[in-house]
């Protein structure tokens, strides 16, 4: 843990950093759609949305962000634990929300595991809200 923590844009050579830091934080699901493709084709639809901090040449944060024209979304946001609670998560998020106004977004969406208290709390701490009522439904295609 050096010193200086940097952030920039998310770039698919930051992939297999990324989905080995998904795999170890807990209540993060790695899911279809997810691989190496699916990814580099989220990153192609939403250039310059996703972040990842850095400390030196080491990713210790990750967060997917993009939008489907009318909301934003968050994905996959994870801290590697060892820097957690030195403000990592909330620049990551800070920075997705800054570039999905900037693309004219009036509201962004997360979705968060029932059961990922740590998760759960973090986003509410930063203002979010729990949104009654939806059952999240899916479909293989």
């Amino acid at each position: 843990m050096g010193g200086q923590i940097e952030t920039r844009e998310f770039a698919i050579e930051d992939y297999d950093a990324a989905i080995e830091l998904w795999q170890r934080v807990e209540g993060l699901e790695i899911a279809e759609g997810d691989d190496r493709e699916g990814v580099a084709q989220f990153l192609a639809r939403n250039p310059g949305l996703s972040r990842v901090a850095t400390d030196g040449t080491t990713i210790v944060g990750v967060a997917l962000c993009g939008h489907d024209g009318r909301r934003g979304h968050i994905y996959h946001l994870a801290v590697d634990p060892a820097y957690r609670a030195r403000g990592v998560g909330r620049r990551l998020m800070d920075e997705c929300l800054a570039g999905l106004r900037r693309a004219g977004l009036k509201r962004a969406l997360i979705l968060v595991a029932h059961d990922n208290r740590r998760g759960r709390k973090f986003w509410r701490r930063h203002g979010w809200e729990e949104v009654p009522g939806p059952i999240v439904m899916g479909i293989d295609l």
